[in-house]
């Protein structure tokens, strides 16, 4: 089935080819791609609805009754938890700049800037560039492989999924002994999913709004901004949503 869902894809691409608008060419490519739809959409509809019931309301609540400045101290430490992150897959990459400028952005945000409270490296001329193992992959040209939904998680694919994994080897927490060592790890999550969907709760709605198939939108977004993430076209990411 899978091999015949590729097939009539790349068929219809070729028939098409000479009239279809950039928005249909996304689209029939994302077809090859997602073999795993029935299963993709059973989970996408599971985490559409704890979205709706659990995490929307926290993180407007969140939005609403947090105030900024205490919303832009917890993003700020989130944010600074990533720098070796980004550091690690710099020099996996070969950008030793970026790197350097990784490197050092860390160590003034968790000295001067208080364990990243204030993102006094920014100012000092040392903005933030996230990267992580799957752009690093990607860079090297291994395949994204299936997209995936997952059950809390959202839109990733395989090689992302494997990259975030190795990510957590980077990660400072992780070389925190102590018997809450899980607990902070968590924390932190939990933290940075907040950050994230309270960031974007007016483009998530506008999305589905706007959308006919909402899953198919979004998967065909995370798809461009992964790619052009990769393409290191960091510039072009930022009509899309942050996933």
């Amino acid at each position: 089935m899978t091999r015949l869902r590729i097939i009539a894809a790349l068929a219809l691409g070729l028939v098409t080819a000479g009239c279809a608008t950039d928005t249909e060419q996304a689209a029939d490519a994302t077809l090859a791609m997602d073999p795993l739809e029935p299963m993709n959409r059973f989970f996408f509809d599971l985490n559409q609805r704890l979205d709706r019931h659990a995490a929307l309301p926290a993180a407007t609540a969140y939005h609403d009754h947090v105030p900024e400045r205490v919303r832009t101290t917890l993003h700020n430490v989130v944010e600074n938890l990533g720098g070796p992150v980004a550091c690690a897959n710099d020099i996996l990459q070969l950008q030793f700049d970026y790197a350097g400028t990784a490197a050092a952005r860390f160590l003034v945000n968790s000295t001067v800037g208080v364990a990243g409270i204030f993102d006094v490296a920014t100012d000092w001329g040392l903005p933030g560039r996230p990267r992580d193992f799957g752009e690093t992959m990607g860079s090297y040209g291994v395949p994204p492989g299936p997209y995936l939904v997952l059950p809390l998680r959202g839109s990733t694919d395989v090689r992302d999924f494997a990259g975030n994994y190795l990510d957590g080897y980077a990660t400072p927490l992780r070389y925190i002994h102590y018997d809450g060592h899980e607990y902070v790890g968590w924390f932190r999550s939990t933290l940075g999913s907040m950050d994230n969907r309270s960031a974007n709760i007016v483009t998530y709605r506008d999305i589905e709004r706007a959308s006919v198939d909402y899953y198919a939108t979004l998967r065909t977004y995370y798809l461009q901004r992964r790619a052009r993430q990769i393409e290191d076209k960091s510039v072009q990411t930022a009509e899309l949503p942050d996933f």
